[in-house]
């Protein structure tokens, strides 16, 4: 079964944020990482994998990433640290 996941990267602890979807997290963080692709991440440095979540829905995946895209910073900060409270590279 395909699985599907949304992310959220951040250039540092408590720094900028980026949150996106992807059915292959590792490649997509790397491409994040390695500043293959043009835009956001590539212009703030927002590389680093500090939280997931895993569907294998690509609705439930989309709609939970422009939910994730409207909350404020501060809802975002807590769900980061509520399951990654060092802000560790999960790619890690």
């Amino acid at each position: 079964m395909k699985k599907y996941y949304v992310y959220i990267l951040a250039s540092h602890f408590n720094g900028t944020l980026y949150t996106g979807v992807t059915s292959n997290l590792e490649k997509r963080t790397t491409e994040h990482r390695d500043k293959i692709a043009d835009g956001f991440s590539e212009k703030y440095g927002v590389s680093k994998l500090v939280y997931f979540e895993e569907t294998t829905d690509i609705h439930e995946a989309s709609l939970r990433e422009k939910r994730l895209k409207k909350w404020n910073r501060i809802w975002k900060i807590r769900l980061i640290e509520e399951n990654n409270p060092g802000w560790k590279d999960l790619t890690e």
